[in-house]
C-alpha cells in the first residue's frame, strides 16, 4: 500500500488539535493559547522525536513503520476505526482486532489518564501490562518493559523466581494454583494455536509446579479480595482491586486501593509521592523507535 502524505498529516493536524490536554492526562497551563495538543506534547505521548512527528504533519520524512503507526494511534487516543484508518493513510495494512489487539480503547486510556494518586493498570486477558499509572510503577515496577512471553505475568511467576518477592510468601501456592486455572480457561475460550496454547505449551515444558497443577484440570479459581504485597520500600500493603473490562478488546483496568485510615492506606500515599518522583526522570523520546523512524 502507497503511503498518503497529504491525507496522513491531514489527519494527523485534526486529532492532534481536537485534543485538549487535560484529554490525555496533561495538566493545563494557566497561559496555554494552543488550540488542542503541541507537536511537542503528541510527540511525547507518542514516545517520538518532535522533529520526527512535525515532518509527518507536513508530509515529510520516511514512511513510518508500522510499529510507530500504533504508538501514534495510542497516543492520539484513537478509536479501532480511526487507528485502522491511520494505518491505511501510512501505507500499512492494520492490525487484526480482538483478544490479541493491543491498541487499548479510547475511554480505558481516560479512566486511567485521572487515575493520578493510585496505582492501575491496563492488562491484556494473559497478565500483558499495556499502561501503568506512574503509582503503579511504583508499586509492581515498570511491567510493561517484558518481552516475548515474559510480557505475560503468569507465565513469568512459573518461570521466574524473582517475579514472587513482591507478594506475601503464604499467598504463593494460590496464586499458582489462580494462574494455572486462568490459563486453563483462556486456552478453552481461545483454542488450538492461540496464544495461550502457546504459553501453555512453553510453561508446560520449562515448570514442573505448573505441570502438576495442569493435571489436576482445576477452573474457576477467582483473584482473592485483597492483595497482599510486601514492597521492598514501604513493606505490607493490603490493596483491594477493582476491574472494568472492556469485552470488544479482552483489555481490562485494574484499580487498586487502600482503605483510609489503615497502615495501607498510609504506606500507599508514600507510593504516590514515589511515583510523583518518578516524572521527573522522562524516558528517552525515541523509545520504541525503529531505525528507518530516527532518520
Amino acid at each position: 500500500m502507497a503511503i498518503d502524505r497529504a491525507g496522513l498529516a491531514e489527519f494527523l493536524r485534526h486529532r492532534r488539535e481536537s485534543l485538549q490536554p487535560e484529554d490525555v492526562g496533561m495538566p493545563r497551563g494557566q497561559r496555554r493559547r494552543t488550540t488542542g495538543l503541541r507537536r511537542e506534547e503528541v510527540a511525547a505521548l507518542c514516545h517520538m522525536s518532535t522533529d520526527y512527528y512535525a515532518r509527518l504533519e507536513q508530509e515529510r520524512g520516511p514512511q513510518p513503520s508500522q510499529q510507530m503507526i500504533a504508538s501514534i494511534a495510542q497516543g492520539l487516543h484513537l478509536s479501532l476505526d480511526e487507528r485502522d484508518h491511520l494505518h491505511r493513510l501510512a501505507g500499512q495494512q492494520p492490525p487484526p482486532r480482538g483478544a490479541d489487539s493491543e491498541h487499548v480503547s479510547p475511554g480505558l486510556l481516560r479512566i486511567l489518564d485521572r487515575l493520578t494518586d493510585t496505582p492501575a493498570e491496563i492488562v491484556t486477558e494473559l497478565g500483558e501490562t499495556l499502561r501503568q499509572t506512574p503509582v503503579g510503577i511504583a508499586l509492581t515496577g515498570d511491567t510493561t518493559r517484558f518481552t516475548g512471553p515474559a510480557r505475560s505475568k503468569g507465565y513469568r511467576w512459573f518461570t521466574d523466581p524473582s517475579s514472587r518477592a513482591l507478594h506475601a510468601a503464604e499467598d504463593h501456592a494460590f496464586l499458582s494454583r489462580m494462574y494455572a486455572s486462568g490459563l486453563r480457561a483462556i486456552l478453552a475460550m481461545r483454542g488450538p494455536g492461540s496464544r495461550a496454547a502457546h504459553l501453555t505449551d512453553l510453561l508446560l515444558e520449562q515448570s514442573e509446579e505448573f505441570c502438576d497443577l495442569w493435571e489436576v484440570h482445576e477452573v474457576g479459581i477467582h483473584p482473592q479480595e485483597v492483595k497482599r504485597y510486601q514492597h521492598p520500600e514501604v513493606g505490607r500493603l493490603e490493596l483491594n482491586c477493582q476491574t472494568l473490562v472492556d469485552p470488544h478488546q479482552a483489555h481490562r483496568l485494574m484499580v487498586y486501593t487502600a482503605v483510609p485510615g489503615t497502615e495501607s492506606y498510609d504506606k500507599l500515599q508514600m507510593l504516590t509521592v514515589i511515583g510523583a518522583q518518578s516524572l521527573a526522570v522522562p524516558e528517552a523520546t525515541t523509545a520504541g523507535m525503529q531505525p528507518e523512524d530516527l532518520r
